[in-house]
């Protein structure tokens, strides 16, 4: 039996704070860029695959900011460090921004800190959660 505090070894460590995934290109000239309304629907199409809600109303992204000519930096977290996907959810994020015409460069960016907690959750995920 393992301690409490081992990983089990296939599990890769979980990316360290401050780990970024990228996707996206710069838009080409004349191509309008899009407003946070369409990144946040982007955002609401990538799901927790341990949790049947988008990691926008669980709480995931703690930012969504615009760098200007549709480029986009997202920080975002995880349920925990030890979350199966966590090297992968980030890139999946990116990717799922990048998609969307009127985007270009996209930075997505994990953070510990501040740990997520139940509390990050909109009231859409608590219903859809049966938290209440």
């Amino acid at each position: 039996m393992m301690p409490p505090y081992s990983m089990p070894a296939s599990m890769d460590p979980p990316p360290e704070e401050g780990f970024t995934a990228n996707a996206g290109s710069p838009l080409t000239n004349g191509a309008e860029p899009v407003g946070e309304d369409a990144v946040v629907e982007a955002l609401r199409s990538v799901h927790d695959p341990e949790i049947p809600v988008n990691i926008y109303d669980l709480g995931l992204i703690y930012e969504v900011e615009p760098r200007g000519r549709g480029d986009w930096d997202i920080v975002m977290t995880l349920t925990a460090p030890a979350c199966p996907v966590a090297g992968e959810l980030p890139g999946q994020v990116a990717e799922a921004v990048a998609a969307v015409d009127g985007v270009g460069e996209v930075a997505v960016t994990l953070t510990w800190d501040p740990p997520w907690t139940p509390a990050n959750m909109s009231e859409v995920a608590k219903v859809e959660l049966d938290m209440y």
